[in-house]
């Protein structure tokens, strides 16, 4: 199912770049290469729609493991972002964002799903170099709501972490401009 996901994300991404060529509108394509620190791929569309503002969509995979509790599944990152100074795609910029994510969660007695969805709002500042190169630094609060359901005749997973409540979002992206 990642892999299907994950081919549509690319497909859409597709098919809107080659819409949007024709009406000269710019394009980044960036991944975070820490994730892979923590089991997880990600992948980031972004579109510029005016001069001072771009929409981005990112959609990640995991495989993380805290603890002794194993987290499998994706998120889905919607971003609207503002470029104050009229140069979307490559400058200072704020975003507000929100954040689905589906789980499954196992640990070594119990076995369920956790789903949560939140927001935050990121200040970042991205580069697009004249060679397409894409460099993307962002941090900001974050919130997740989310719910923990254990399958039948188990006990609900024990979760850790900064998973459900307040946080910070931070990263650093890289990729293609176009």
């Amino acid at each position: 199912m990642m892999k299907k996901l994950f081919l549509l994300t690319i497909l859409l991404a597709s098919l809107t770049t080659a819409r949007t060529f024709a009406q000269g509108a710019s394009n980044t394509i960036k991944i975070n290469p820490l994730s892979a620190l923590f089991r997880t791929g990600s992948v980031f569309y972004e579109h510029k729609v005016s001069e001072k503002a771009s929409v981005q969509l990112g959609a990640a995979f995991t495989g993380l493991k805290i603890d002794d509790t194993r987290f499998s599944g994706f998120s889905i990152t919607p971003e609207y972002r503002i470029y104050p100074k009229g140069n979307a795609l490559s400058g200072l910029y704020v975003a507000p964002y929100a954040r689905y994510q589906n789980f499954s969660v196992k640990d070594e007695e119990a076995k369920g799903s956790y789903s949560s969805i939140g927001g935050g709002l990121l200040v970042g500042r991205q580069w697009v170099y004249n060679s397409g190169f894409t460099l993307d630094l962002f941090f900001g609060p974050a919130y997740n709501a989310g719910k923990i359901k254990a399958e039948a005749g188990s006990e609900e997973p024990e979760v850790k972490g900064s998973i459900d409540g307040f946080g910070i979002r931070t990263g650093i992206l890289i990729g293609f401009g176009f």
